[in-house]
């Protein structure tokens, strides 16, 4: 299977100010391992959405595919009951 590139949305970047660093580096190495495959298991496609989340402890990451690119974007990350407003 041909690896996927990540791509990140500029504002996840802020999302990520506030996540302690302990908890940082497993959401990193989490979406490291979307490049090898975006629909990991645990993985859920959101409804009426063309978007997926993964859970990382309590926080959730928002991600969309493009298979016909190999990208995987990164659309928004943190604390579960922060990430859906």
């Amino acid at each position: 299977m041909a690896e996927y590139k990540i791509f990140f949305k500029k504002s996840v970047w802020k999302d990520f100010e506030s996540i302690p660093k302990k908890d940082l580096r497993k959401i990193l190495h989490r979406i490291d391992l979307l490049a090898e495959n975006p629909r990991l298991p645990g993985s859920q496609k959101l409804s009426g959405q063309e978007r997926y989340r993964i859970r990382q402890g309590h926080y959730r990451i928002i991600y969309s595919i493009q298979d016909n690119e190999l990208t995987v974007w990164i659309i928004k990350a943190g604390h579960r009951k922060d990430v859906y407003k």
